[in-house]
């Protein structure tokens, strides 16, 4: 856990810092204002046991797929260091503690599932096989993803189990593995404005507008934005949903030989695996949801919930720092939120310097304040953050914590997230808002958090003008005759809120979701929390699951 201490003076070392404080958190910490709702139909029976679908509103009638994919041998090799597209300063993946090395290879998929003999694009996985104990034999393959949408599952996943034995227990029985989804990474990946740009707009854009010139110039950014994903990636856009995402890991789970699909889905991987669980119920083996997303809601109402969501947790941040001496956000929560607010309104008109010469904006110290709100283990370095804008006036850490959720690495590279979550959103959603319908859910909005409220509004029009009609409202997830799924929900999670674990129960049905509760603070609570690891590890290698309604405290 970082501590709080004396800001340090190079951009370096702050950087540094919040590298090593958010390194078990990347992996999940881009669910923010994501708004994705998947959409799924239901499976037709096919003895060949290749994918066939029911009319999908995105893709068409799907077919039986060739047996050149259903047949496809995965050549398997030394792993490279992830691209700048996958990952933010990282190196090739080292061996797993036990000498187990990772290997890379790339599955082919088609491109549209309502043209199975057509295009294909090559998917990115990474695997690293089993290593049973005695009297322990191998179970299968485990498929992670780590949410986003558009976090790289080949980055991601050797980054967690270099540094968590809760991952690594999993390795003694499953060969562990993962993936870019179709658009992520080196995945046919999304790419819309180039690194120059988005940096340019970090610094240029109000995505909060306070008149009609700032509004004007955000819907301008936005047309460009999207002009330039349909320019540079015109082709995978309209096949980057949630349920084209579904049906590649069923044909992950043919070529790696197993009947069933072993999962364990983060955030929107929870998304991900109920709309599987729709899709293909009898396919589905053992599986855990942490960090559940909700469902049941449309854009707004995702977005409004994750408004009140990361206010919550704010709240709880505010009230423990309180609680310390030197604190920087003042002796209440309600002085806390003052202190916050007039913080970021002050930004809005004078950015703080930073000494690697770019300026702390009023959105880049949102987005820093946001990623420190993922954990609790990240609070102290929040606290420093703001100490070091209070005594020193620059704003080095907040900028250093809000390149870790844009993933921007040292080089000023980003990675394929935002256009890659940016895309699959908007395949996914149907709904397209306009200026009008923002200002008439902005009181709300502004009810649920004077922090977070506008900034979380304006972000509803991130899909409007977008060139590929959306699937639906709210992603498919009934999963009636699936196997039971682990469910895992924090009480004070801000970007999934706890109801949605529930909900999500709801809809995969009677006997499907086991919900086990997690009372504590931050997005995901696998690998943070020895209860909850220890439930879903014994599930997971042993095949017992804890009774319904089980929490850990």
């Amino acid at each position: 856990m970082p501590e709080t201490g004396t800001v340090q003076s190079t951009p370096m070392s702050a950087r540094t810092k919040a590298l090593a404080a958010t390194a078990l958190l990347i992996a999940v910490a881009t669910a923010t204002c994501a708004g994705g709702n998947g959409g799924g139909v239901p499976p037709t029976d096919d003895p060949s046991g290749s994918p066939a679908e029911s009319p999908s509103a995105a893709e068409g009638t799907t077919a039986p797929l060739p047996r050149t994919l259903t047949g496809q041998r995965l050549e398997w090799r030394k792993c490279p260091a992830p691209t700048p597209l996958q990952a933010a300063d990282a190196d090739a993946p080292a061996p797993l503690p036990d000498g187990t090395p990772w290997e890379c290879a790339t599955l082919e998929v088609p491109l549209d599932y309502g043209r199975p003999d057509g295009e294909t694009i090559d998917l990115a996985v990474i695997r690293a096989k089993a290593k049973p104990e005695e009297g322990q034999p191998r179970i299968g393959s485990l498929v992670f993803n780590f949410g986003g949408p558009g976090g790289s599952g080949v980055a991601y996943l050797p980054l967690l189990t270099s540094v968590d034995r809760d991952y690594q227990a999993l390795h003694s029985r499953y060969d562990l593995v993962s993936f870019d989804p179709r658009g992520v990474g080196a995945s046919a990946p999304v790419r819309c404005l180039d690194d120059k740009a988005k940096d340019e707009a970090a610094e240029r854009i109000d995505d909060s507008p306070d008149d009609d010139a700032e509004l004007r110039a955000l819907i301008a950014h936005s047309e460009k934005d999207t002009a330039a994903c349909e320019k540079n990636s015109g082709q995978v856009l309209s096949h980057v949903g949630t349920t084209n995402a579904a049906r590649d890991m069923d044909l992950l789970r043919q070529v790696l030989g197993d009947d069933k699909l072993n999962y364990f889905g983060l955030s929107y991987g929870s998304e991900l695996g109920g709309v599987y669980a729709h899709l293909f119920p009898e396919r589905v083996g053992r599986a855990v949801f942490d960090a559940v997303s909700d469902p049941t809601q449309d854009a707004a109402q995702e977005h409004l919930t994750q408004t009140e969501g990361f206010q919550l947790a704010l709240d709880h941040y505010l009230e423990d720092c309180a609680a310390k001496p030197d604190c920087p956000a003042g002796r209440t929560v309600q002085e806390g939120r003052r202190t916050i607010t007039d913080l970021l309104g002050e930004l809005d008109g004078r950015p703080l310097p930073t000494e690697d010469g770019r300026k702390l904006t009023q959105g880049l110290a949102l987005g820093g304040i946001l990623l420190a709100l993922y954990s609790e283990d990240l609070w102290p370095l929040l606290t420093d953050a703001l100490t070091e804008v209070q005594r020193q006036k620059t704003g080095d850490l907040l900028l250093a914590l809000a390149d870790e959720l844009s993933e921007r690495d040292s080089e000023g590279r980003y990675t394929t997230l935002w256009d890659a979550l940016g895309a699959i959103t908007c395949a996914d959603d149907k709904d397209r808002y306009t200026v009008d319908d923002v200002r008439a859910a902005m009181p709300a909005f502004r009810e649920a958090s004077p922090v977070f409220g506008e900034s979380f509004a304006w972000s509803l029009l991130s899909c409007t003008g977008w060139p590929v009609e959306g699937e639906g409202r709210d992603p498919q997830v009934q999963a009636a005759g699936s196997a039971p799924i682990l469910l895992v929900g924090t009480t004070g999670d801000p970007a999934t809120p706890y109801a949605g674990t529930l909900r999500m129960a709801d809809e995969l049905g009677e006997g499907v979701g086991v919900v086990l509760t997690h009372e504590g603070e931050g997005h995901g609570a696998y690998g943070t929390d020895a209860c909850v690891a220890t439930a879903a590890n014994r599930y997971l290698l042993d095949g017992v699951l804890p009774e319904d309604g089980t929490v850990c405290p």
